[in-house]
């Protein structure tokens, strides 16, 4: 409550009725370093998305709904908790015409207008971040924060390939200039990779391009050590601080940016002089789509990690019972398999290990204050992913700690057949996210039962976890194209008792004339959870079809007793 005092003794003095305080930095990336998360800072949630308002008198935290109730357990005490997204018209929190500061380099903005209609508040942009007022100065110890560069043996294109389809783009679109704001998007045009995120491989920088393909990289330059700057001697490099005055100086252009990344601040800068047109950067499109080198190399890494997983649920099995395995000790012992395989260099996200109740939260992280024994009786669920040379993991597997219920285990069925059925769905040139979310959800449906969370999301190649701009939701209307990676994750939460998802990472195939999606994880399902006789003839062939292919990708990575295991683990049912 300290540090929310004294940023509202700030707001007289910048004549304000309140505050916004967004997860993201600068760069609008989703792990971001704890010097920069303002939203932690004065809330303690922990969360990879939310939003804070802070008003004289009341404080409130907009999360999603995989966030509802770690947000309640973590703010729930200082700040009313609103589920995202705004789904009424108008949300009535008494708060009609405030004026709200915010800082204009994390907002967008599309974000803004969304919350000054729905809320009904005026938004002020400030000159400084309020909150940065209020820290204390902490040294943070710095990693080796270098960029480095991809060869295309490893991205399977050249960067001058790249190039030649966003030249492509300018021409189509009649653009002279394109800001990038996203530093994934930087990454994959260059092929370049930095460590600016503990989760991803990014390089926290903005490129300026205009129709010649001038380019100009603005970042931290120290990064930038003589090697690569000798393979990017096509670029001009320069500080991130010369940003501001270098858009300044470029007059009556079209000006392409994207208005999910690009801060409201540079927006301005750019809209004074020159005409802009929000168009959707093309690099997410092109990213998405792998081609033959990324899939065959995510498919060898989704081998050691099926490996390091499998080998972390038979320890599970083995040793729940006769010693004190904890959610936080379960997810040490994880990274250490995973950590046996050299091409393992950190993880993809935070890794989600829960039990009991902690599994009703959808995107739980286990803590010293809640972390819970693997006792007998309960279901285990780990949500866990590595970052790989070179590839991306994201897998879920939920395991049965001799739980007798029948109720779960009747509801695990349906969220199998869930997952299971849009593996095999047909798909067409038509196919949206949409259309597999409701395919997913159906059997859950059925028993009125659902979840909170999309089924799926685009993967990066040794980039984010999360990438767009395909993803399997409701609303999502982005057509499938072959190479398009997505994980398959349905799942069910109940509240204050368990939590149950199933996870493999899955892409569009192109086979001949039709596209179909082929499975990228290989690790087993807990066969113990499932009621055979809810499955027809063709699941439970799905079923053991999947787990003798599990059989012989991981059998040559197991030791003799870990065999037997996968052996009994991948029989049929």
């Amino acid at each position: 409550m300290e540090k929310i005092n004294k940023l509202k003794s700030k707001f007289k003095e910048y004549n304000l009725d309140g505050y916004l305080i967004p997860k993201n930095d600068e760069f609008f990336s989703e792990y971001i370093s704890n010097d920069k998360d303002d939203l932690k800072y004065i809330s303690n949630f922990t969360g990879s998305y939310g939003l804070a308002l802070i008003l004289k008198k009341k404080n409130f935290l907009f999360v999603d709904g995989r966030y509802t109730i770690q947000a309640k357990n973590q703010s729930g005490s200082i700040f009313k908790i609103i589920t995202l997204p705004f789904t009424q018209k108008k949300i009535k929190l008494n708060i009609k015409n405030k004026i709200i500061g915010f800082d204009p380099k994390l907002f967008n903005e599309k974000l803004l207008k969304q919350l000054e209609k729905k809320l009904s508040i005026k938004c002020t942009a400030l000159n400084i971040n309020l909150i940065n007022l209020i820290k204390k100065k902490k040294i943070y110890k710095k990693k080796n924060n270098f960029f480095y560069d991809l060869d295309k043996s490893i991205t399977g294109e050249s960067v001058l390939k790249k190039l030649n389809n966003l030249k492509n783009f300018f021409f189509k679109k009649k653009i002279d200039v394109m800001l990038v704001t996203s530093s994934e998007n930087i990454a994959w045009l260059l092929n370049i990779r930095g460590n600016d995120s503990d989760f991803s491989p990014i390089p926290n920088a903005f490129l300026l391009i205009d129709k010649q393909m001038k380019i100009f990289l603005f970042c931290d330059t120290k990064k930038i050590n003589k090697k690569l700057r000798k393979k990017l001697n096509f670029i001009i490099i320069l500080e991130i601080s010369e940003l501001e005055n270098f858009i300044k100086k470029i007059k009556n252009k079209i000006f392409s940016v994207d208005g999910s990344t690009c801060s409201i601040f540079y927006k301005t800068i750019i809209k004074k002089n020159n005409i802009i047109k929000n168009e959707i950067d093309p690099v997410y499109y092109f990213k998405s789509q792998k081609n033959n080198i990324e899939i065959n190399n995510t498919k060898k890494i989704h081998e050691y990690d099926g490996a390091a997983l499998t080998k972390f649920l038979f320890w599970i099995e083995k040793n729940y019972r006769k010693k004190k395995i904890t959610e936080l000790t379960a997810q040490r012992k994880l990274l250490t398999f995973r950590k046996k395989f050299k091409k393992f260099k950190f993880q993809s996200f935070p890794a989600i290990s829960s039990t009991g109740p902690n599994g009703a939260i959808v995107h739980y992280n286990a803590s010293k204050k809640t972390d819970k024994v693997l006792k007998k009786g309960n279901i285990y669920l780990i949500d866990s992913g590595g970052q790989y040379h070179y590839g991306t993991t994201d897998v879920t597997r939920t395991v049965s700690l001799d739980n007798k219920s029948k109720k779960i285990k009747e509801v695990f069925t349906r969220v199998l057949q869930g997952h299971l059925n849009l593996s095999n769905y047909k798909l067409s040139n038509k196919t949206t996210g949409s259309t597999l979310d409701k395919i997913a959800r159906n059997k859950l449906n059925k028993m009125k039962l659902d979840y909170s969370h999309g089924t799926g999301h685009g993967v990066g190649y040794f980039l984010n976890v999360h990438e767009g701009p395909q993803s399997i939701s409701k609303l999502n209307k982005v057509k499938l194209k072959p190479g398009m990676i997505l994980s398959n994750e349905p799942g069910y939460y109940k509240k204050g008792e368990y939590g149950l998802r199933i996870e493999n990472l899955i892409y569009v195939k192109k086979d001949k004339l039709k596209m179909k999606f082929e499975n990228l994880t290989y690790a087993p399902i807990d066969k113990r959870l499932i009621v055979k006789n809810l499955l027809n003839k063709k699941e439970v062939l799905w079923f053991n079809n999947y787990h003798q292919k599990v059989y012989n990708k991981l059998k040559k990575y197991m030791n003799q007793s870990e065999l037997i295991l996968l052996k009994k683990s991948c029989s049929n049912i």
